[in-house]
């Protein structure tokens, strides 16, 4: 059966990247799941997409704009989905994520360093960081980025790295293949058609809500499916928790 991972929590119900939206997703049965980090101005590691703040916190600027005790007066509350329900909900740290780690030991992270912290801080740095936000429970981590120089500079640390891609056919690049990356994340949109070879890697793809669709994917070599919405997905493919 293909494992379900859910992107960036459970974030068709709760706001995506928060402790709110990941621990919904572990308590509807999820053993993996999938956040997005960017970095404050002071090296504080948080769960967070977008190169803004608007659209999850109604702030303008970047997270590495702003210091960490800033960060921690905003709401990660995405109004536009959620109006006023989550306000107040708080923008989480890595840490924080590891300390859930520690209390859920059968649960693995993805974790993605985002291209803006990669340029802002250096790919070292900000691996650097990550790396020892998640010190308690890295053998539970596994670092993934659109970013080569992050996934390189991950290959030494961290016993497991991803590499995402926008396009299926960049994974087979030479550079690629000699950091031998033990995941790849690709859109599923974007894949060939027919039988595919993840040469080693297992494949992940992102953004699947359709149990019919993950079925195809399965049956064509993919080992992992990311959704919004991992409760709703799992149960129409049948998996029990």
């Amino acid at each position: 059966m293909v494992e379900l991972i859910a992107h960036r929590g459970y974030a068709r119900r709760f706001p995506e990247n928060t402790l709110v939206a990941i621990a919904a997703a572990v308590a509807a049965g999820a053993r993996y799941v999938e956040v997005d980090v960017q970095i404050t101005r002071d090296g504080v590691p948080v769960l967070f997409h977008d190169d803004d703040c608007r659209r999850v916190c109604g702030h303008e600027g970047a997270i590495d704009q702003y210091d960490a005790a800033t960060v921690a007066t905003f709401s990660a509350s995405l109004p536009s989905l959620f109006g006023e329900r989550f306000r107040g909900n708080p923008v989480a740290r890595l840490t924080d994520l590891a300390a859930f780690l520690g209390r859920n030991p059968a649960v693995t992270a993805f974790v993605e360093v985002k291209g803006r912290a990669a340029e802002v801080f250096g790919a070292a740095q900000a691996v650097a960081l990550i790396h020892d936000a998640l010190a308690a429970v890295r053998a539970q981590t596994v670092l993934i980025s659109f970013a080569v120089p992050v996934i390189a500079a991950a290959r030494g640390c961290f016993a497991q790295i991803g590499l995402v891609t926008s396009h299926y056919r960049d994974f087979a690049a030479p550079a690629i293949q000699a950091l031998a990356p033990d995941y790849h994340f690709c859109d599923w949109q974007a894949l060939p058609a027919g039988p595919l070879d993840p040469a080693g890697a297992a494949l992940a793809v992102y953004e699947v809500d359709d149990a019919d669709v993950a079925r195809d994917l399965e049956a064509r070599g993919v080992r992992f499916v990311e959704t919004f919405a991992v409760a709703e997905l799992a149960q129409a493919l049948g998996i029990v928790s």
